[in-house]
């Protein structure tokens, strides 16, 4: 099946022909430039796929890095144009319908799993040549023992047509002969090297155990040792190498000479540090990155006692609004301006400054007292970030808000502590931002719980742990039990009984207010029916209603309208047993297409409730535009009415509100209840139906049953 013209597939091959392009020129291979291409567009298919996955999968990232290697692109420079290419071409070939912003991020972090998976295979790769070399250096030595007891010349032979470095020296260390290759790696010619002793050639970077061994060696303790060991040219520079060094005995077994043979690895030792330093870096303002810094965080925790630390978590407010209005090259040069600022105020021993990504920076101290020290680190950061930064001629006012968390070493892992800080830095944003906060505890145990109850929210509701409690609708002037509100309950197992204020704004956050909404609709009817069956259709009370709350994410669902009707006609419930109570906050400023499932349901027969009417500051006028029946009028203007004399100006606005309501065909609820001169002052100002204590507190149908069976009996 072929990709449509300028698909998917074809902006992946353009990226792939980009790639090999740039890297062919420095790839040692013996392929042409189009079967390259072919070799690296699985690759190419491959990164894409990382970069749009759900969630980032740094090991196949890495994986990637990997086959470079093995496709012969172990040149230093074919790493940088790699990643010089994924930066540039990636994202605009690969990255449609993503968010640009977290596209770049993920870029970036795919840049730096891919560089450690490249170090990674060449670091395997290079311990394979050092086997191999060994092994060639054993059989070197046996090869060299044999020539010296049986030919002067095959022994020269192998001596110096070696291509790695061979010197032989006594027992005492002194140089007896070096062969071509050595005297180049030195950069000498001649017998420069001769004469000169073994132990002359230490170096501040030789590993503890090197001259241990030499000494072993040298007594005839040992046969052969292998280290890593640096040299000193005469031209002052370094030299890497891996050394061989063997024991050679005479016919009758007895130490004689000692046989070294040196490989260069100067140059694999600068790529790797570079690697290193590209794994550990952030690419673009050259700070430790996050894996870097929770190394050093981990080591910080770690330490021994009396030791302690301070972290400040800083997130720049507003960010955004610079790249979505400026571009994000500009946004790349405040984030470099920034770091520069934070770098210099981080130059303490103990202190240091990391970009965990995105506008998120991270600084740390540590030492034996960081209680002052991290308020202090705080400030100046806080300092650095007040002047402007100049970028395209603009002056860019920067602000931050920073999360502070200091202790004792040795209590917390760092996934604690970064997340303590996270949790405290969003607490100062939301405080208005441009300040740091310290760590609470209390308020870090608030976060958790919250985010605990989110992630539990959806299994919460397939276990059925929620349940219904039913408040009365009580008529004010016959006092007859007209319905009930359902309202629902979390029976959470560790919490016990939660009540709506606790999780639904989580719901509505996470998008689960749509199917618990439509249970707690579905139970409600179901229940209606229940009612209707005991106490009949009619009578003097008339039949009892149940009223449901609707939140503003339901009355946006597309599916609002036929849910319902599924369900009433599943219950065999009309379409009166039901009233949908929707917050008047909710329809401030509504249009005719949020008011339209709205109005066919109010056409159906469902009546349509205001709730909480008279704290949405809405416009009267707008009562006649809106397809409600009942105004609930918001428990704060009856408050005073619990104690005599009542408030006369909340008398005042109770009675215009019942009066403009009557004259709209509007029935009035009042919530909030409590007292009997409470429910007597509203029905005398001519309320029609009331909720609250002073007729009964929200429980299970039964009671409502009881309720309407003392009703009916008089």
């Amino acid at each position: 099946m072929s990709a449509e013209p300028d698909g998917p597939e074809d902006r992946l091959r353009r990226f792939a022909t980009i790639w090999s392009r740039a890297v062919f020129p420095v790839t040692s291979t013996s392929s042409t430039r189009p079967e390259f291409e072919a070799q690296l567009l699985p690759l190419a298919r491959r990164l894409s796929e990382v970069l749009r996955a759900r969630g980032f999968d740094a090991a196949e990232a890495r994986a990637v890095g990997a086959a470079l290697v093995d496709a012969h692109c172990t040149d230093p420079e074919a790493l940088s144009r790699t990643l010089d290419c994924i930066d540039a071409y990636l994202v605009l070939y690969c990255g449609e319908d993503g968010d640009p912003e977290d596209l770049r991020a993920r870029s970036a972090r795919l840049q730096h799993a891919m560089a450690a998976g490249f170090a990674g295979a060449l670091r395997a790769r290079t311990l394979a040549e050092q086997e191999a070399i060994a092994q060639a250096a054993l059989k070197a030595q046996g090869v060299v023992a044999e020539a010296l007891h049986a030919s002067e010349a095959r022994f020269r032979a192998v001596f110096e047509g070696a291509a790695i470095g061979i010197g032989i020296a006594d027992l005492d260390g002194n140089v007896l002969q070096v062969n071509e290759a050595l005297m180049r790696m030195f950069g000498v010619a001649g017998p420069t090297l001769g004469g000169r002793r073994a132990t002359e050639w230490t170096h501040p970077d030789d590993a503890p155990q090197t001259w241990r061994l030499y000494d072993e060696l040298v007594r005839g303790e040992r046969e052969h040792y292998h280290v890593e060991k640096a040299f000193y040219r005469p031209d002052g520079t370094v030299l890497w190498t891996n050394l061989t060094v063997s024991l050679l005995r005479d016919a009758d077994g007895t130490p004689q000479y000692q046989l070294a043979l040196m490989e260069d690895t100067t140059e694999r030792r600068l790529l790797n540090l570079r690697l290193r330093y590209e794994a550990t870096h952030d690419a673009l303002t050259g700070l430790p990155n996050r894996s870097f810094f929770f190394e050093r965080l981990e080591k910080a925790l770690s330490a021994g006692p009396g030791q302690r630390f301070g972290l400040c978590y800083l997130d720049l407010d507003g960010f955004k609004t610079v790249n979505d209005s400026l571009g994000h090259a500009a946004g790349d040069r405040l984030l470099v301006e920034v770091a520069d600022r934070l770098q210099a105020c981080a130059t303490a021993p103990g202190e240091m400054v990391a970009r965990l990504g995105g506008d998120e920076f991270v600084a740390l101290t540590t030492g034996p007292d960081t209680r002052h020290g991290v308020d202090e680190l705080a400030a100046r950061i806080m300092n650095a970030l007040l002047a402007p930064v100049s970028v395209d001629g603009r002056e860019l006012t920067v602000r931050g808000s920073i999360g502070v968390v200091e202790g004792p070493a040795g209590e917390r892992s760092p996934a604690e502590v970064l997340r303590s800080a996270d949790i405290t830095m969003y607490r100062a944003k939301s405080a208005g931002g441009n300040r740091f906060e310290l760590a609470d505890p209390e308020a870090d145990a608030r976060v958790i719980t919250r985010h605990g109850l989110t992630t539990a929210l959806p299994a919460a509701l397939e276990r059925g742990e929620f349940f219904i409690e039913y408040q009365p609708l009580v008529h004010l002037g016959d006092g007859s039990v007209r319905g009930a509100e359902a309202l629902v309950r979390w029976l959470h197992p560790q919490h016990g009984v939660l009540g709506p204020d606790r999780f639904i704004p989580l719901a509505e956050h996470t998008g689960l207010i749509v199917p618990l909404g439509r249970w707690v609709l579905e139970q409600s009817v179901r229940q209606a029916r229940l009612w209707r069956e005991r106490y009949g259709e009619g009578g003097a009370a008339g039949p009892l209603r149940i009223n449901v709350n609707l939140s503003p994410c339901q009355l946006t669902h597309p599916g609002l309208v036929q849910d319902t009707v599924d369900i009433l006609e599943r219950a065999g419930v009309a379409p009166d047993a039901l009233c949908l109570e929707v917050t008047e906050s909710a329809l401030i400023g509504a249009d005719d297409d949020l008011l339209k499932p709205l109005r066919r349901l109010a056409e159906m027969g469902v009546d349509i409730a205001l709730d909480d009417f008279g704290t949405g500051y809405s416009n009267l006028a707008n009562l006649r535009r809106l397809p409600v029946s009942v105004l609930k009028l918001d428990r704060s203007f009856t408050q005073s009415m619990q104690q005599f004399p009542a408030d006369p100006v909340d008398l005042k606005i109770v009675e215009g509100i019942v009066a403009l309501a009557h004259s709209l065909d509007l029935a009035v609820t009042v919530e909030g209840v409590e007292t009997g001169a409470q429910a007597e002052q509203l029905r005398i100002l001519g309320c029609d139906t009331a909720q609250g204590w002073y007729y009964a507190r929200p429980g299970p149908p039964e009671r409502l049953h009881e309720l309407a069976l003392v009703d009916a009996t008089g």
